[in-house]
């Protein structure tokens, strides 16, 4: 069952700032780009870069080390949309910004 995991107040993420949120341990990258909020993995599938840390452009999020763009609006790399990260829904209640996150499987 997903759970709602606070990033931050609406206010503390501008315009074209990335964030991260570790969540069950793993790092979500947190995106505000066109006037909406995003939330991929963090983790760059090729060589394991932060993808907060890269360049955002019309919707997309280029790898700061090799270059591989991936879509914030559903995870898709932009090459090869069959390839995808983790992608997740992201609200606002109460001023917040709430990412939806599955509890993780049990072993």
């Amino acid at each position: 069952m997903p759970n709602l995991h606070t990033v931050c107040a609406v206010g503390e993420l501008p315009e074209g700032q990335n964030g991260t949120i570790d969540v069950h341990g793993k790092t979500i990258a947190i995106f505000h780009s066109g006037g909406s909020y995003f939330a991929i993995d963090d983790t760059c599938p090729h060589m394991g870069a932060s993808l907060s840390s890269g360049c955002v452009e019309d919707g997309i999020v280029t790898c700061p080390w090799h270059y591989w763009r991936f879509r914030l609006n559903d995870g898709a790399w932009a090459d090869n949309p069959r390839v995808k990260i983790g992608c997740y829904p992201v609200k606002i209640n109460d001023g917040l910004i709430q990412v939806e996150i599955p509890d993780p499987q049990p072993k």
